[in-house]
């Protein structure tokens, strides 16, 4: 896997946030320090609280431009906030860094965020503030053979049949080709396969 194939689009099917792409950008001239403080401030306006007068004095006491300020902002927290959103991205978080080349000091501070005590509070007010989806409570599946059927081709061939039921108490039911799922087990596998062998190396590991 390429890294301009993961530039272009992430691994939730879509494109790097603009956000996300600007903030690597404007990180060249912010040491770790103030790094550390913008992230702070982004932390408690995602657990809800006004960090306003933070903000206005890391901008008065920087020498990093105000609209470059905004930018490092804005990228934080939508990589942030998406993070504590969507769980897929937390595995993700220090590959997806990697790509768009944020430097890995940065990273692992990141990653104390999303990984560190400071989660629950940020779910919490995640949970809260925005409108979240059903979820999959349980899965049942079953082949079926349609021995009867108005079309030649569908004749004796099995399908996979499920049953989805969701949180909020409704039920979905869909048919699979047999082909179809077959190729949907094997590009699981095939993910599972790339990301095992992503994570091995030392670059991506997460640090306590």
């Amino acid at each position: 896997m390429s890294s301009s194939h993961i530039k272009d689009s992430s691994f939730l099917g879509g494109r790097i946030p603009p956000e996300v792409e600007s903030l690597s950008k404007n990180l060249k001239d912010v040491d770790q320090e103030l790094f550390r403080k913008i992230l702070k401030a982004v932390v408690g306006a995602l657990e809800g609280k006004d960090c306003t007068e933070v903000m206005k004095s890391i901008a008065e006491s920087s020498v990093i431009p105000q609209e470059k300020l905004c930018h490092i902002v804005a990228g934080m927290h939508r990589l942030l906030s998406e993070a504590i959103r969507i769980p897929t991205i937390l595995k993700w978080l220090s590959l997806l860094c990697f790509f768009i080349r944020i430097p890995e000091d940065f990273i692992t501070d990141f990653s104390s965020v999303v990984f560190g005590n400071r989660r629950a509070a940020l779910e919490a007010t995640a949970s809260q503030n925005d409108p979240r989806l059903p979820t999959l409570q349980e899965l049942k599946w079953r082949v079926d053979v349609a021995i009867s059927t108005s079309s030649l081709a569908r004749a004796l061939q099995p399908s996979v049949l499920m049953q989805m039921k969701l949180s909020d108490g409704r039920f979905h039911r869909f048919e699979v080709p047999v082909s179809k799922f077959q190729e949907l087990r094997y590009n699981v596998a095939l993910i599972l396969k790339e990301m095992n062998d992503l994570e091995k190396r030392s670059i991506l590991k997460i640090q306590n």
